[in-house]
């Protein structure tokens, strides 16, 4: 599909993607906010697998890992939701199109 200007009839057209780099970015935070929160059980988990391959230095190491690994995966988890929920708003609610000729901002109409 060729999108071209309303305003101008220029072929010379960019995707915004302004909801999805924000949205991404919330949820990317929020995910890891909610993970760093709640990493108390990543803690519990890394610290019991490592007591039991390296005793009690694989318990701090364990115990660090898993707290890491899971703000890892709750922000992986948060910025890939926000990510398809910005996508929705791109195509859906905002001009996600700028021309590069006039600057005219638009959302293509969909027949």
């Amino acid at each position: 599909m060729s999108v071209y200007c309303p305003s101008c009839g220029s072929h010379q057209v960019i995707t915004r993607n302004i909801g999805r780099k924000v949205a991404g970015g919330t949820g990317l935070a929020a995910g890891s906010a909610s993970a760093a929160a709640s990493s108390l059980a990543g803690a519990k988990a890394g610290a019991a697998i490592g007591a039991a391959f390296a005793g009690p230095v694989g318990l701090g190491v364990g115990s660090l890992v898993g707290a890491v690994f899971a703000g890892l995966a709750g922000g992986a988890a948060g910025g890939v939701a926000g990510a398809k929920l910005g996508e929705e708003l791109d195509t859906k609610v905002l001009d996600n199109y700028e021309c590069r000729g006039c600057g005219h901002t638009f959302r293509p109409h969909v027949e």
